[in-house]
């Protein structure tokens, strides 16, 4: 058993990976060797991150996807094994995230973000895991956040789908696992994306975020890109059904609600 970060000759999927914390690991996992197919819903966002990939000497896939719909998947995976020869790893990154409070939030929303954060992750994992499964050899990273295992006010559907990631992620790798097939959570804390930059560019909010970091600050996409290659790579081949949180050890204090003009609706790219 090669325990190395080496990705050369592997294959990976990361969806929602466009922009922020998706393309910071497509890039890493390029860098580390591996070909990719990105995903969005709209193809044409991919090109930067595509134009990253191949600058790296590596192969890079732009696939059209939906998360939330069945037939987007199944189509999905036929064109990255098709198109990658095989598929090693799968980065379920594409999320959601509905700010409001919970009196406010409709049947809509709910079925936005569950469908987007759980029910998306497991139907691509589901539809990708045959080929790892039949080579004996596979690793599936779903990407939570720290409401995994901590709840937040005004996303409550938000913390409802991470919570359900943890678990789905524990019975893949208790079922999985014997067959070579690792699963893990990958779980950022607060890092400096364009979907909250809302968030970060409200001066109160961010000095009080910084007050609750122990680092004293926001993370950087590139600051994922170790921990995904790490769980990715031959080297995580006794890591199965675990939380990685790398969230400058925010987790460790209190807690503080979003502001309550922070109450925009994210999307799956």
């Amino acid at each position: 058993m090669a325990l190395t970060l080496d990705l050369t000759g592997k294959a990976a999927v990361v969806t929602g990976a466009s922009r922020g914390l998706g393309r910071a690991m497509a890039v890493a996992l390029a860098g580390a060797g591996a070909d990719l197919a990105v995903t969005s819903r709209r193809v044409q966002t991919l090109d930067g991150v595509c134009e990253d990939i191949s600058r790296l000497g590596r192969k890079a896939l732009p696939i059209e996807l939906d998360v939330r719909r069945e037939a987007d998947i199944r189509r999905m995976a036929d064109e990255a094994v098709s198109g990658l020869g095989g598929v090693d790893i799968l980065v379920n990154n594409a999320g959601c995230i509905v700010r409001k409070d919970a009196l406010e939030l409709t049947w809509a929303d709910w079925d936005a973000v569950l469908e987007t954060n759980l029910k998306g992750a497991f139907f691509c994992a589901q539809a990708l895991a045959p080929g790892m499964l039949d080579r004996g050899w596979g690793r599936i990273i779903n990407i939570g956040s720290a409401t995994c295992v901590f709840a937040y006010p005004q996303i409550t559907s938000y913390c409802a789908s991470r919570g359900g990631v943890m678990q789905l992620t524990r019975s893949l790798a208790a079922e999985w696992g014997p067959r070579g097939v690792t699963a893990n959570v990958l779980a950022p804390g607060w890092f400096q994306t364009e979907q909250n930059r809302v968030l970060w560019q409200n001066p109160d909010w961010l000095a009080g975020l910084s007050r609750r970091v122990p680092v004293g600050r926001m993370g950087s996409p590139a600051e994922l890109g170790p921990a995904v290659v790490y769980l990715a790579s031959g080297a995580s081949a006794y890591v199965n059904g675990e939380l990685f949180l790398i969230d400058g050890g925010f987790t460790t204090g209190s807690m503080q609600s979003a502001p309550a003009d922070a109450r925009e609706e994210g999307d799956n790219a």
